[in-house]
């Protein structure tokens, strides 16, 4: 559920453990050559050619793209499955948004522990994601066929609102498919960072990015507008498609060799530790709040845009919806997926060139602006898609810097330590907000409000990306700036970014 990039590695990390994510700010080393003159590349102890690199790219894209499908399920479709059950938008806000949050915030340091120690046959990720797959699919089908079930329920129990036992079948079989697909997120990311070289990680993070809005783009096109009449066949489409295509991944992507991993500390000295280093220094506190801002206005989005568009999300008591029916809501949220795909490929040099956080510094302007010109301007069909999509195009241009920030910004000796610590900000924001939002929805019953909170929250953002950045000069800027880390590690770090 949750948009890829900001929320997807997290880990716990102890103050000898290191996070296995590559440094996408360093320089790439040109691959060796094999003795007919052709490259060949390396991570840890898996070695490939030219076309072996290929087909494990990809196993993995393709597995990418069923995921981003299944992915869209529970942010478009459970809110209205329990709009139509007549749940309120402060309950709606919970299943579909806070949950997942918290889950995710009590879960993934575990999951990357878990994950980062395990040694097995089929290496330290593929078994999760082997145990994991099962779980989801049976979620999936849970919630494609919770109307049926709901009757039967109700048949059997004698009660008295199927509404009720639909809304309660819709929460459990999303707080199954939470847990199974947190494990599912998180170790997919971690598998890639094991068996993609680091020399091409970037070429695949920009391929990653773009499959994923190619996923929401086809789910949204295609699938979307017959939610209401096949909501049962959308999900056991969308549950085929990615069982297959992840146990084809399993299979087919070998995992290397891996050193045993470090002895465990203490949990009470680990925990000091983290939250001293982690949150003692106003620099790192800046750098977290660019994802509670954006994850604070982002969710709330995804969650209630489509009662505001279509017909469908009219609610007694709230003000006109603009009327679309939800094929023309999909095909307006498709292309908005689609035209990501550009942009995340061209923002890239302009990273490397000027650096990410000016970059993302204007893209988080952008969208705010953006967000009010919705309020103001959308009114009939055409305003709404025209305006959906310049916004779309300015939260690519943050998202696709904001995969650079952070190797430039935090420490490269305990990377991921301080990575699990930005996570908190950003699942604490996916937890607050969507409940906070839905109260304010309830309070002025009018779903264009859903633009002010998203505006309001990317504004706040921006004005912290301008803290964040004069702290950055005053700490050396594009000459001389490191990490402010010297005072924590106990040693002068020697990274220049």
């Amino acid at each position: 559920m949750i948009q890829k990039g900001c929320l997807s590695f997290i880990t716990l990390s102890d103050s000898n453990y290191q996070f296995p994510m590559p440094d996408l700010s360093s320089q790439r080393t040109p691959p060796t050559t094999t003795d007919k003159g052709g490259p060949i590349y390396k991570v840890g102890t898996l070695i490939y050619t030219p076309g072996a690199l290929l087909t494990v790219m990809f196993w993995m894209l393709l597995g990418d793209l069923c995921l981003q499908i299944m992915e869209q399920l529970p942010t478009s479709l459970v809110p209205l499955q329990l709009r139509w059950a007549t749940a309120s938008d402060t309950l709606i806000g919970f299943i579909a948004g806070s949950l997942p949050a918290v889950l995710g915030i009590l879960l993934n340091p575990v999951i990357g522990i878990q994950s980062d120690r395990h040694r097995g046959k089929l290496g330290r990720r593929r078994p999760f994601l082997l145990a994991s797959t099962p779980l989801v699919i049976v979620a999936l089908l849970g919630l494609g066929l919770a109307t049926p079930i709901a009757e039967i329920l109700g048949k059997w129990t004698g009660a008295q609102s199927l509404a009720a036992l639909k809304i309660g079948w819709l929460g459990g079989c999303m707080a199954v498919f939470v847990v199974a697909n947190t494990y599912i997120m998180q170790v997919y990311q971690f598998l890639f960072v094991d068996v993609i070289p680091k020399e091409v990680m970037g070429r695949f993070v920009g391929c990653y990015r773009a499959v994923g809005a190619l996923g929401a783009f086809v789910f949204h096109r295609y699938m979307f507008g017959h939610a209401e009449t096949h909501t049962a066949l959308i999900y056991i489409t969308a549950a085929v498609l990615y069982g297959v295509s992840f146990f084809l991944m399993i299979w087919k992507v070998k995992e290397g060799e891996y050193p045993e991993p470090t002895p465990k500390l203490g949990f009470l000295e680990t925990t000091k530790s983290y939250f001293t280093e982690c949150f003692s220094n106003s620099f790192y506190l800046k750098t977290y709040s660019l994802a509670f801002c954006f994850w604070c206005s982002i969710v709330p989005l995804w969650t209630f845009l489509v009662f505001f568009g279509t017909k469908p999300g009219q609610a007694a008591g709230y003000a006109p919806t603009l009327g679309l029916s939800l094929t023309a809501f999909g095909e307006a949220r498709g292309w908005c997926s689609l035209v990501q795909v550009p942009v995340f490929f061209l923002v890239g040099p302009l990273v490397d060139r000027f650096h990410p956080l000016r970059i993302g510094m204007l893209g988080m302007l952008l969208t705010s602006l953006t967000f009010f010109a919705n309020f103001a301007f959308v009114h009939n069909e055409k305003s709404f898609t025209f305006w959906l999509i310049t916004n779309f195009v300015a939260q690519a241009i943050y998202m696709g810097a904001y995969l650079a920030i952070l190797p430039r910004l935090l420490p490269s000796e305990k990377y991921g330590q301080f990575f699990t610590a930005n996570q908190i900000f950003g699942f604490a924001g996916v937890a607050l907000a969507p409940v906070l939002c839905g109260r304010l929805l309830e309070w002025v019953k009018d779903y264009r409000f859903i633009y002010i909170w998203c505006g309001s929250f990317t504004l706040i953002g921006f004005f912290m990306c301008i803290l964040l950045y004069r702290h950055w000069c005053r700490l050396g800027g594009d000459t001389s700036f490191q990490p402010p880390s010297e005072k924590f590690l106990g040693k002068n770090s020697s990274r220049k970014i």
